[in-house]
């Protein structure tokens, strides 16, 4: 994918393009399409993406404070290990800080935002469930990037998405032998109705079932 339709993906046309290889490399490495442990090359990523080796070595840098990335000197940078022993850790965090997202988005979410978490659950609603399991991984990061944006509080979305990243990674180790992709993915319809009908107290209630029915469903195949 090129850096030009990665920002068009992204929503936006002032991304650097430090923040353009990031956003692009992050996501290929939630998604396992940069498979752990291996080697990453600045120089053919910086070709691939059609830019310089500056903005990609910057991108890394942060993929590194992510965790989604190890440098080792004279050795290089590899995309790190998925460590399901972190599972209770990241779960713990996202228990307490998913329900605080959504009811902030509950209560302050623009009008426009508001029709957009609405047509995001009715996409949802009408979506195949024979359809590629990678690709329904894609609206659950989608539904958790909007919910935390609607929450109007930039620390908290930075700390959101951080942990979201490596969960999804989690369930991406093991999405093949998950029989409920399609019912977690389906969760987000009622969240986002609710987020979007201003019902804080229930829109919390449901971002924590939803966390902890995805810790249930990765440890029930372990």
């Amino acid at each position: 994918m090129s850096l030009t339709l990665a920002n068009q993906l992204a929503g936006g046309g002032e991304l650097s393009l430090a923040e353009q290889a990031y956003q692009h490399l992050r996501d290929r490495l939630i998604m396992l399409e940069i498979r752990p442990g291996e080697a990453i090359n600045d120089g053919k990523l910086a070709a691939e993406l059609g830019i310089g080796r500056t903005p990609v070595r910057e991108a890394l840098k942060r993929l590194e404070s992510d965790h989604l990335v190890v440098s080792y000197p004279r050795r290089g940078t590899f995309a790190t290990v998925v460590d399901i022993t972190a599972l209770a850790d990241v779960s713990e965090i996202r228990e307490s800080l998913e329900p605080l997202a959504a009811r902030r988005a509950a209560k302050l979410a623009t009008p426009a935002m508001r029709a957009e978490l609405r047509s995001t659950a009715a996409a949802i609603a009408g979506i195949d469930p024979a359809g590629n399991p990678y690709d329904l991984m894609r609206y659950d990061i989608k539904v958790h990037r909007l919910i935390y944006r609607a929450a109007a509080n930039p620390h908290l979305e930075d700390v959101l998405i951080r942990y979201d990243n490596l969960a999804t990674r989690i369930w991406c180790m093991v999405l093949e032998k998950v029989p409920s992709v399609v019912e977690h993915i389906a969760e987000h319809v009622n969240l986002l109705e609710t987020i979007a009908d201003g019902d804080s107290d229930r829109a919390g209630t449901l971002a924590l079932e939803h966390v902890t029915s995805f810790e249930q469903a990765i440890r029930s195949v372990l």
